[in-house]
C-alpha cells in the first residue's frame, strides 16, 4: 500500500452459507457488503462514523467502485479486509485488499470514492466538512 495513508484498520469475516453460490464461492455481488462492513468499521476508528455524519448534515454516497478480483473466496473462508482512507480533502477514497486470514493469500482489491452531499441543499460539496477536518487532524496529532 502506499505512504499517503491517514488511516488504516482491519475486520475480519467468516463467508456465511448465504453468501456464497451454488459453488460455495463468494457471489460477486456480495463483496461489496464486505467493503461497507470494513469501511463502517475505518470510519468508527476515525470517529466519524454514519450516524455522526447525518448528525451534521451530511451524506457520504458512493460515486466509483472499482474491484479487482483474484481468487474467490469460499463458504467458512475466514477473510480479513485491509481498509485505507487515503484521501479526505474534497472526497472520501478507501482502498481494499481481501485475503485470507490465515494465510494472507490475497483475494480481491478495491476501492470506492464518496462525495459530500448537504443534506439539507442535495447539493454535492467540494470541501470536507469542518467536523472531518478536525477527525483527520486529531488522528494525525495522535501518529
Amino acid at each position: 500500500m502506499k505512504t499517503n495513508v491517514i488511516l488504516s484498520c482491519e475486520t475480519d469475516i467468516t463467508i456465511e452459507f448465504y453468501d456464497v453460490d451454488s459453488m460455495d464461492m463468494v457471489w460477486h455481488g456480495n463483496y461489496v457488503k464486505y467493503l461497507e462492513q470494513a469501511r463502517c468499521r475505518l470510519f468508527e476508528k476515525l470517529g466519524y462514523d454514519y450516524s455522526c455524519m447525518l448528525a451534521h448534515g451530511h451524506a457520504w454516497p458512493i460515486v466509483d467502485l472499482k474491484i479487482k478480483y483474484i481468487k474467490p473466496a469460499v463458504f467458512c473462508q475466514k477473510i480479513r479486509i485491509y481498509s485505507e482512507l487515503v484521501e479526505w480533502e474534497h472526497r472520501l477514497k478507501v482502498r481494499y485488499i481481501i485475503m485470507d486470514a490465515e494465510s494472507g493469500l490475497r483475494l480481491t482489491k478495491a476501492q470506492t470514492t464518496q462525495m459530500v452531499v448537504d443534506l439539507e441543499s442535495g447539493e454535492t460539496l467540494f470541501e470536507a466538512p469542518e467536523i472531518l477536518k478536525q477527525k483527520v487532524q486529531a488522528i494525525r496529532e495522535e501518529q
